[in-house]
């Protein structure tokens, strides 16, 4: 075989920070692929090693019966709630943890001292907020707490965590009954923050309350870490127990309520005329406005001084959220999901979204309803509602969104995919955290990126060119460029991420989108996704669950991709380092000879003989021509009759599969490559042929297993290979594509000469060509 050496790039490149394991720290291999093993929690009777929950588990449950009256003129909320808690646990207990969330807005709160601050050039009233802190009297005041006969329950609260002693120790199967009265001021959300809260307007002098978070709730007890009573500090949200509700809210009577659940009284809330849209919207195909705008637009006028109070109830949720406020339209419709099961599409919003809310938001609903199911389980519960209220929050069966239009009824196209985006994720998360119930304090990423995964899938099949930002592979590359002190794995714990939503929401979402297309194909991932959604339906599932169980139902071995992507920080960085060519010497001397004087006539075109030529140099050998002697004219490398000969002896000699190989043209390329960001992935190579054609060819990420960092490998074309090039749709995340081609190709950078400033959330930065275009016809 002649070995012809046609090109090799070879790069300097620096050195690479490659993830060791101690079971073999100085190896070049036998790391990034070693089992996840002692990190994983070990299976048991409440957790099988499959994922799936095991023989014996249990969980929690808590009921509540609520009542509660909202103050519209001093913006206060006073409340009494019984709560019934059933010890379905094997241990007996001898006190209760219960949530006090709006504790966190307290003026001498821990989670208003431990974050940094700095000053900037440009301060906003909620950035001089946060570091002046308020003299409000905000927080949970806790007016009693009794048991089911009225006797006192004694307790101490430690910041937004109440301890509750118990008169006796609860046994399993016990239950326990206990009554809490309490009330809190309600803060302004735009100022003071938070998920709950009300917004003012000051036009029309109308509040609109978004009410989450708003009543004392029981903190989750569980298998794995028993009391989940790791603080609320605003970041890391809710980890809470399932329970069926019964609420009464007792609101001005010229309020429209919205919330979780269904209400069980509209005949004695909603008008005649309403009443009937409503019995309508159950049947109809496109939204029914119930709540005209008209109406709205004529009650924003006077304030009732009457009351109503609206009955709500929904079963086996892990919360309840409402909102309350006389300025908001209300529209829904009949949405089918696969299963036969009719839900209620409804959305909640102002005047100034009616432009934007009235078109899409709930056609969005249904939408990300169907979408969901197919991926997961059919949607259980009777309604989903999408609240608009500048704002992006989640609960059971209602969400708080935001999109508001201009004045002048127009919008921009980024704040038409800022609210379709905020609609189709917030009304997805119930799916994910609602009923596949993971702990959101502890592991953000198992539901929020869980949930924008999903919502990815949604957005793409909702418009084939919606351009989303979190999902496809290369839109996580800018930050997993970042500099290794300001990343941490995905695995980290809520509180302690820098970059929050590149990390809880966008790399889980894009590692499993990598997944579905390039790692397991769609078929294996789709069905083990399912089973995962299906076995932790309304129980609380962790990282080791989510895991197990997409290895069990697929048998793909993915120990080595949780490791590079969940557990470690590394970057996908695979350069091709340099292609030899190779091929075979057919001994038969017309096809050599002519091969032979090409390569030969093109080591004699250096640069020196080159320039002769162009200055005219009048060559000996030509000026004299009786310089030539027989070798001036002897073509070495023309077949003779001799070697014609000797070529077909030996061809004939040859078996049917050597003569086969000899008659295909066969081109052997040699690639190195070298791993130079640290995570191991497959290999997707594009070739390109000299006649124009292309192929692409997929390797599987063990192609690292026996050594991580350099890699070499043959491969065998039938056609002359032009071009070269690594992940050629971008499905790795890689982080240099520059290093990626042969012959090599370099993406230029571009730069802004001036970069616009941010605006609020879902407002655009952009232009507006709604309203050029208005301007124009004007």
């Amino acid at each position: 075989m002649r070995k012809i050496y046609i090109s090799v790039f070879a790069l300097l490149v620096g050195s690479a920070a490659f993830a060791q394991n101690d079971n073999n720290p100085k190896s070049n291999h036998g790391n990034k692929f070693e089992q996840l093993g002692q990190m994983l929690a070990d299976p048991n009777m409440y957790r099988s090693a499959s994922g799936a929950p095991g023989p014996k588990y249990w969980q929690q449950k808590a009921d509540y019966d609520i009542t509660a009256t909202l103050d519209d003129d001093k913006q206060r909320l006073d409340g009494v709630e019984t709560i019934t808690y059933y010890n379905n646990s094997p241990d007996p207990l001898s006190y209760m943890w219960i949530q006090l969330d709006e504790n966190q807005h307290k003026k001498d709160g821990e989670s208003a001292k431990f974050d940094e601050s700095k000053m900037k050039d440009k301060m906003t009233l909620r950035d001089l907020q946060g570091i002046m802190g308020h003299n409000l009297d905000l927080g949970d005041h806790i007016v009693s707490l009794k048991d089911a006969e009225g006797n006192p329950l004694t307790y101490i609260i430690n910041e937004t965590m109440m301890r509750v002693e118990l008169p006796k120790t609860l046994a399993p199967g016990e239950k326990f009954k206990f009554k809490i009265a309490w009330w809190y001021n309600i803060s302004d959300r735009l100022t003071i923050g938070g998920r709950g809260g009300y917004e003012y307007f000051p036009e029309d002098k109308n509040y609109l309350y978004t009410m989450a978070q708003w009543y004392p709730r029981m903190a989750v007890y569980s298998d794995f870490q028993g009391w989940q009573n790791k603080q609320f500090t605003g970041r890391g949200e809710f980890a809470l127990t399932f329970g069926d509700f019964k609420v009464h809210l007792n609101v001005p009577a010229d309020h429209f309520v919205g919330g979780t659940g269904e209400c069980s009284n509209y005949a004695q809330t909603l008008t005649a005329e309403q009443l009937h849209r409503w019995e309508q919207a159950k049947t109809a195909k496109e939204p029914v406005e119930i709540v005209t705008l008209a109406e709205v637009k004529k009650q924003m006028q006077g304030h009732a001084t009457a009351r109503k109070t609206w009955e709500l109830h929904a079963e086996n949720v892990r919360d309840f959220a409402w909102v309350s406020s006389r300025r908001v339209v209300w529209d829904a419709m009949a949405t089918h999901i696969d299963g036969g099961k009719t839900v209620m599409a409804m959305s909640i919003y102002g005047p100034e979204a009616y432009p934007l809310y009235r078109r899409y938001s709930t056609k969005l609903v249904a939408h990300t309803l169907k979408v969901y199911s197919k991926h997961t389980f059919p949607y259980p519960y009777p309604a989903a509602t999408s609240v608009e209220a500048s704002n992006g929050m989640e609960y059971p069966m209602i969400c708080f969104n935001n999109g508001r239009a201009d004045k002048d009824g127009t919008y921009s196209e980024a704040v038409k995919y800022a609210m379709t985006g905020v609609i189709i994720h917030e009304v997805g998360h119930n799916f994910f955290p609602m009923i596949v119930n993971s702990d959101e304090r502890q592991w953000s990423w198992m539901d929020e990126g869980l949930n924008t995964f999903c919502q990815f899938l949604a957005e793409q099949e909702w418009d084939n060119k919606y351009p989303s930002q979190r999902g496809p592979a290369a839109k996580i590359v800018d930050y997993m460029k970042l500099p290794a002190d300001q990343l941490e794995p995905i695995m980290t714990n809520s509180e302690n991420i820098v970059r929050f939503g590149p990390n809880a929401y966008a790399k889980p979402a894009t590692a499993l989108n990598i997944l579905r297309e390039t790692v397991m194909g769609r078929q294996l991932f789709d069905y083990a996704f399912k089973t995962y959604a299906h076995r932790w339906a309304f129980k609380h599932p962790t990282p080791s669950d989510f895991f197990r169980t997409m290895e069990d139902a697929s048998a793909v071995d993915l120990d080595w991709f949780w490791r590079g992507w969940f557990y470690g920080i590394d970057p996908v960085d695979i350069s091709l380092d340099s292609v030899k060519y190779y091929r075979v010497d057919t001994k038969n001397p017309e096809i050599e000879g002519t091969y032979n004087k090409a390569l030969a006539d093109k080591g004699l075109q250096h640069i020196s003989a080159q320039r002769n030529k162009e200055e005219g140099i009048k060559f000996a050998v030509e000026a004299d021509t009786s310089l030539k002697d027989f070798y001036g004219k002897y073509d070495k490398f023309a077949a003779t009759p001799l070697s014609k000969q000797s070529y077909q002896a030996m061809y004939d000699g040859l078996s049917p599969e050597e003569k086969k190989f000899y008659e295909n043209k066969s081109y052997f390329y040699e690639l190195d490559l070298s791993n130079k960001g640290g995570c191991v992935m497959p290999l997707i190579i594009e070739w390109t042929y000299a006649d124009g054609t292309k192929e692409v060819e997929r390797i599987s990420a063990y192609i690292w297993r026996k050594n991580e960092k350099n890699i070499t490998k043959v491969f065998a074309k039938t056609k002359e290979v032009k071009s070269i090039k690594i992940d050629p749709f971008k499905e790795t995340a890689d982080i240099d594509e520059n290093n990626n081609s042969w012959p090599r190709e370099y993406t230029p950078s571009r730069f802004e000469l001036f970069k616009s400033q941010a605006g609020p959330r879902g407002a655009s930065s952009g232009s507006n060509p709604m309203k050029e275009s208005l301007q124009k016809s004007n």
